[in-house]
């Protein structure tokens, strides 16, 4: 459904959503002297060119982070979001070159004494992930089906942790697979915080997803969604959306309270919708 190199979609709405989302959640296990784990499942490349062949095919960024980026007076959750992205472009006052990945924003808010544990299966997306991070003591790249490492990772020695699953959407049966996933985590530390991304368009529906959860009886599960454009819109990408089980204290407030100003700065001309609720609570 989605091309596979995300270099394509870099930095696009759906990215900013769900990284500012992600940067909620990284602040929240911050707020506590105890160590973490950080595991992603599909890390991808780590950071991405915005000037690259790739990125410049569709454009995908300047109705995404190029929104932002010239934003005033941005709320403090994405205040925070920048500065991940700041930290990769000096001096870029137009637009910035070069955008994070999911794995890359973490390790911005990474502690010592945290841990990262990334799988990329693309072979050139793991050697770039690979040369990313090399030398860096606190993250390891694996070559492993990050599904599997739900099974063989959890719980970790840190006894927290944050787990994104956030995969290409290619294969028809992903949504099952997602499920899947995050059923065998869940099973293996109940603990832990789950995020899992999904994309809003025509030919994907998150409503099996989203009963599957319901009957398996996990508690405490939380699903927002943030869309540019009519649901029904045909065309491909509409919205971006995230499954959170175990969400921190309060993340439902910080998302509501946030996803107004996002909305209106990502949909300039008020098309499509948000929502943030409770798919199960405790």
């Amino acid at each position: 459904m989605l091309s596979y190199r995300h270099a394509y979609h870099a930095g696009n709405f759906a990215d900013v959503f769900k990284h500012i989302v992600l940067v909620l959640l990284l602040e929240a296990l911050r707020r506590k002297d105890k160590p973490f784990l950080y595991l992603d499942t599909h890390a991808g490349a780590g950071r991405y060119d915005l000037k690259s062949e790739m990125a410049s095919r569709n454009r995908e960024y300047l109705d995404g982070i190029g929104r932002l980026w010239k934003a005033p007076t941005p709320p403090a959750a994405v205040t925070a979001y920048l500065d991940a992205i700041h930290a990769l472009n000096a001096n870029a006052p137009a637009l910035p070159r070069w955008y994070p990945g999911s794995s890359r924003i973490a390790r911005h808010f990474l502690r010592r004494g945290d841990r990262m544990l990334l799988a990329e299966k693309h072979p050139a997306d793991g050697a770039l992930l690979r040369r990313e991070f090399s030398g860096d003591r606190q993250v390891r790249v694996s070559r492993e089906d990050g599904y599997q490492l739900l099974k063989s990772q959890l719980p970790p020695r840190e006894h927290r942790a944050l787990v994104l699953i956030d995969p290409a959407y290619e294969l028809c049966d992903e949504l099952e697979r997602v499920y899947a996933g995050l059923k065998a985590g869940h099973q293996r530390m109940a603990t832990g915080i789950f995020a899992a991304w999904y994309p809003v368009m025509p030919k994907l529906n998150a409503d099996g997803l989203r009963a599957k959860l319901l009957e398996s009886g996990i508690r405490r599960v939380l699903n927002t969604e943030l869309c540019i454009h009519p649901r029904d819109n045909p065309l491909g990408l509409n919205g971006s959306g995230l499954i959170i089980v175990n969400p921190p204290w309060q993340l439902d407030e910080a998302i509501q309270g946030l996803l107004p100003w996002l909305w209106r700065t990502l949909s300039p001309a008020g098309r499509g919708d948000h929502f943030v609720r409770w798919l199960a609570g405790e």
